[in-house]
């Protein structure tokens, strides 16, 4: 990284948040390859920026425990599933990663030595001041937690000084503005308002952990190529909600 880039990086540390739907393309179930690389070609391009990365990534294109429950499956169960589809989620984005030359780890909430490293907050720091990605799995290891608040849990214990959270539009509107010409975009937003209004940033436990250590969350489009970036080097279309 040349000595210019340094002062026009916004954050030196970030998580970014992805949801498993992001990583299924076009298709209605599962992971798309070519998606999953496209995605890690962001990262990458951030990492070298010098920024340290962390991840967190949904499990909703292999499973959902929401849903697993709502059709009848004991809750606690169907949330572990769900936790369990992070995993090979999280596996897919570091196999993509290191094809690219990215040292990556995947950190695991729930113990599979096998597969990835246990969550040890102090070993997690370290990777990331060597450069390393983390990918955080398993959610917080705790059913009737979301992949949300597990985000925003990590975050905080990794010192981020921001959520980058990926969706399929740029920034929070007041509605589905797929399905509302007229909705309104905010360009900022305070953590109370995505409460009261609704606006269905992350869920309403994530947003009240990121109020409570004024961690900024920065809701961006994962589609417009190089935007994870963009916005890092302080340009780009987001929103930004914090105090």
């Amino acid at each position: 990284m040349s000595a210019s880039d340094e002062p026009s990086v916004k954050y030196k540390r970030v998580l970014l948040k992805i949801s498993g739907e992001a990583l299924m393309g076009d298709q209605g179930y599962g992971l798309h390859p070519p998606t999953v690389e496209r995605i890690a070609r962001e990262v990458k391009s951030v990492r070298d920026l010098g920024v340290e990365i962390c991840m967190v990534i949904g499990g909703g294109n292999i499973f959902r425990g929401l849903q697993g429950s709502a059709q009848g499956m004991e809750r606690t169960t169907a949330d572990y599933m769900g936790m369990l589809a992070t995993v090979m989620n999280a596996l897919a984005m570091q196999s993509a990663l290191e094809s690219m030359g990215v040292f990556t780890r995947v950190i695991s909430a729930i113990r599979m030595d096998e597969v990835c490293e246990p969550y040890i907050r102090r070993r997690a720091v370290r990777h990331l001041e060597k450069k390393r990605v983390c990918i955080f799995a398993a959610g917080t290891g705790n059913p009737y937690f979301t992949t949300d608040t597990a985000a925003t849990l990590r975050a905080n214990e990794m010192a981020c000084e921001a959520i980058f959270k990926g969706t399929k539009v740029d920034g929070v509107y007041d509605k589905d503005p797929k399905k509302h010409p007229d909705a309104k975009r905010y360009d900022r937003v305070t953590y109370d308002e995505v409460l009261q209004k609704h606006l269905g940033v992350m869920d309403a436990s994530a947003i009240a952990l990121a109020r409570e250590n004024n961690l900024p969350i920065i809701v961006f489009s994962l589609d417009e190529p190089g935007g994870f970036r963009g916005i890092l080097s302080g340009r780009g279309t987001y929103t930004h909600v914090g105090q």
